[in-house]
């Protein structure tokens, strides 16, 4: 392998490494299942060398290639037939640290899978619902229907642990505003 090919592979890892990790975190919620997905997810990619016409394609077939991944695990006999260890149990220090460890965070990773990748894909990618549809093989109203279910979810999840003057505030101010914290939590997310 020259020099050149081995820069092109490291750029394009490191172009796409958080976009997949973090997807593939989101669906599965264990470090150790989204690094089987990463890896699975590239060499994917190295094998078939797909040809691209624009950069979002590109970005587009690892969303797609990393959806389908997650998908193909979950309903692995494997994985029915395993059970996942706690953080920490083999002694080695975790890869991935989210920064986030917030109310929002939590919330977000409570929710049901399908929930949780349309929310994803929609404020942490910046896909439109179209978008995403296209990327998930669903119908557009199934996904405003999961992007809006989980929001209602992530709302009464979150307006649950604030405290009743902050949720009278919160109701005065408007149902879907989220609160400065909360943002300040989703900024955090976005920089993983």
């Amino acid at each position: 392998m020259s020099n050149e090919n081995r820069r092109q592979i490291e750029a394009l890892i490191e172009k796409y490494e958080k976009t997949v990790y973090k997807l593939a975190y989101s669906c599965l919620r264990s470090r150790q299942d989204a690094d089987d997905i990463y890896q699975e997810v590239f060499l994917r990619y190295f094998r078939r060398q797909p040809e691209f016409t624009s950069e979002e394609h590109e970005k587009a077939w690892f969303i797609r290639t990393t959806i389908n991944c997650c998908k193909n695990f979950c309903v692995s006999s494997w994985f029915r037939r395993t059970a996942p260890l706690e953080e920490g149990a083999l002694g080695e220090e975790a890869v991935y640290v989210p920064e986030e460890q917030s109310e929002l965070f939590a919330a977000v990773m409570a929710l049901p899978a399908k929930y949780r990748t349309v929310i994803h894909l929609f404020y942490y990618e910046g896909y439109s619902v179209r978008e995403i549809a296209e990327l998930t093989g669903e119908k557009v109203t199934t996904v405003t229907t999961r992007l809006n279910r989980a929001r209602t979810k992530l709302r009464d999840a979150l307006t649950e642990a604030e405290p009743v003057c902050a949720r009278l505030q919160g109701t005065i101010a408007g149902k879907n505003q989220i609160s400065q914290e909360n943002r300040r939590s989703m900024h955090e997310y976005k920089r993983i």
